[in-house]
């Protein structure tokens, strides 16, 4: 694993945190983002200390601001040689509706659209590196979205929380199937999963429940990551190292290619290639 480079988004905290530290132990050459320099500073130090042949490294942005995601892109590209597992696992739960930087709805701008962003701006770092692979935590929560909510993507029509976040989840699995079509799965393979209802701050803020333990949410993000067994696999959904079944509406093409064609729309501006 030394000689594989995998940046981790989220990864300060829960379940990013959880899969930095295992991917960490497995000797990848790891690169971590946050949105807080300090938190992203201490990650590292610790994970360096703890596992020193992993030569970690860090990149700091707000999954709110295009702007910040494209200075990030641009970063990467400049700094690493070589980017061979990409693994846009930075979410949010918003309670209130609320508009990014970008005068986009919060929820579906740091959930979808900000790793949309950073994923088309790092593909031809991906591409380069090939064998890559993509890997978008999505969440079970996507079943609950339904087709007619694609035509209220920024909730002006009455804000949900849940609906907000069920719907950002099955946007991550919209693009990655969209995402696979597009790329030749023997470079550059894009996957998405479930990891299971994880303890974490997000959970608990807005579910008020607690669920499995981090280190347990985070083995399918790491199996997407670095198992040989999926060596070629591309456009499937995951859970429990476990292929699994999208919903009905996450596997529609015509929904998928639609969702695409918006989220370039309103990310252009800010795509590097």
């Amino acid at each position: 694993m030394s000689d594989r480079t995998i940046l981790v988004t989220g990864a300060t905290d829960g379940i990013g945190k959880a899969t930095a530290y295992a991917l960490a132990e497995k000797g990848a050459h790891l690169l971590v983002h946050g949105r807080n320099q300090q938190k992203c500073e201490a990650l590292a130090l610790n994970l360096n200390k703890k596992y020193p042949a992993s030569r970690v490294g860090y990149f700091v942005s707000d999954f709110s601001s295009f702007q910040s995601v494209k200075v990030m892109s641009e970063q990467i590209i400049s700094e690493v040689d070589a980017l061979h597992v990409l693994i846009n696992n930075a979410g949010n739960f918003y309670r209130r509706r609320t508009l990014s930087e970008d005068s986009f709805e919060l929820t579906f701008a740091v959930n979808h659209l900000a790793p949309f962003l950073l994923t088309l701006n790092l593909l031809d770092l991906l591409k380069a590196s090939a064998p890559a692979r993509i890997v978008n935590v999505s969440s079970t929560a996507h079943k609950s979205a339904r087709a007619d909510d694609l035509s209220d993507l920024m909730g002006e029509r009455g804000y949900d929380p849940f609906s907000a976040y069920s719907l950002s989840k099955l946007a991550n699995v919209f693009f990655t199937q969209s995402l696979a079509d597009r790329l030749d799965p023997a470079k550059v393979t894009a996957n998405s999963l479930h990891p299971g209802v994880v303890d974490t701050k997000l959970l608990r803020n807005s579910y008020n429940m607690r669920g499995i333990s981090i280190e347990e949410g985070a083995r399918t993000s790491v199996y997407l990551a670095v198992s040989p067994e999926i060596t070629g696999t591309s456009g499937k959904y995951y859970q429990n190292e476990t292929e699994g079944r999208a919903s009905s509406v996450a596997r529609d093409r015509d929904l998928q290619e639609e969702l695409w064609r918006q989220s370039m729309d309103m990310v252009r501006p800010y795509l590097i290639n």
